[in-house]
């Protein structure tokens, strides 16, 4: 493969594998940063797109939005990044900055967003092409495989978080990538963490304990002491009455992923006594500096499983069989720990 090609993962259609493919490597834009890219994390929104479950992707697609990269060169308006210097890529690329929203400091729910590796080209790849205003430093103690999964897990962890308020006891439902991240998170604030796995996960409970919960058990177990919120990343809808079920007086429950099947009905008497049900859409730029300055001071530590990037749909697919501790990286050739996967 010559200097104006490279190695990339393409989506073509949804319900397909990925097409291990040689692109022409893309050039950046006024606005844009070329990343050589060292690693990139696979998230279940990942899944949700190549699945067909978020419906209108561009086609075809690079995905992968948890991208660390080495910035090897610029457009002519870029001015925060210089060459070589290293940077993290999330889930959000691009917002108009003029919307109701935007001016409101709610950029995550811009009408007009694009988002890294749906409908803007993504870290599946050798190279990717990024604006410079939707990327940021990373903390230095971390490798380029351990900081990708700060880059959504983390930041939608932490994003949820912040929406329990004040809760001393958290319960996480689907104890994965994000779920291991932001326990860390809580319990470094002085909370208390209940995980909730697939019944009969004991594997995942003993993670989780290795983390620091205080109980793990079953999602179909009632935990016991009633909980200030619960977190929910697993994509199941039934998983929201049973969350409801667990919370004390004034309790909240927020679904944290982008997408989850139908939430079944439940009596008004789960919801009474003020108890608040809300999800979480994306991120912004501030959810990451705020996050990325934390990451270090916990200190985070960071669960991965590397993959070469050529075994992208083996990462997916056992990301969606649950056969990960964590989170699923995957690095290129061409990276410094390349050749070790």
């Amino acid at each position: 493969m010559d200097d104006s090609h490279m190695e990339a993962m393409v989506l073509r259609a949804p319900h397909t594998a990925l097409v291990h493919s040689d692109l022409v490597r893309p050039r950046p834009n006024q606005h844009q940063v070329l990343l050589r890219v060292s690693a990139c994390a696979v998230c279940r929104t990942d899944l949700h797109i190549i699945d067909g479950e978020l419906t209108r992707p561009k086609l075809p697609l690079i995905p992968g939005h948890e991208i660390v990269g080495v910035v090897v060169g610029r457009g002519e308006s870029v001015d925060r990044f210089a060459t070589g210097d290293r940077v993290g890529v999330p889930w959000l690329g691009w917002t108009c900055g003029v919307c109701r929203f935007c001016r409101s400091g709610r950029e995550n729910l811009c009408d007009d967003a694009c988002f890294t590796g749906y409908d803007i080209d993504g870290g599946f790849a050798e190279f990717a092409v990024v604006d410079h205003r939707y990327c940021f430093p990373l903390p230095e103690s971390y490798s380029d495989v351990d900081a990708a999964p700060l880059l959504c897990a983390g930041l939608i962890g932490y994003r949820a978080l912040r929406l329990a308020g004040d809760a001393e006891r958290v319960g996480l439902y689907g104890f994965g990538a994000a779920a291991h991240i932001i326990a860390q998170v809580a319990r470094h604030e002085g909370r208390e963490i209940y995980a909730f796995t697939r019944p009969g996960d004991t594997a995942s409970q003993e993670f989780a304990r290795s983390l620091g919960a205080v109980w793990a058990g079953g999602s179909d177990v009632a935990p016991p002491h009633p909980l200030g919120a619960a977190l929910i990343f697993a994509p199941d809808g039934s998983l929201v009455p049973a969350a409801l079920r667990t919370l004390e007086k004034g309790g909240v429950v927020v679904c944290g992923g982008i997408h989850m099947s139908d939430i079944p009905s439940f009596a008004y008497r789960d919801l009474w006594q003020e108890r608040v049900l809300r999800s979480v859409a994306n991120l912004t730029r501030r959810d990451a500096e705020e996050f990325l300055a934390l990451a270090p001071q916990v200190p985070i530590t960071t669960h991965t499983t590397a993959y070469g990037l050529p075994d992208a749909n083996a990462a997916l697919d056992d990301l969606r069989h649950g056969r990960i501790d964590g989170a699923a990286v995957l690095v290129p050739a061409h990276a410094p720990d390349g050749h070790d996967v």
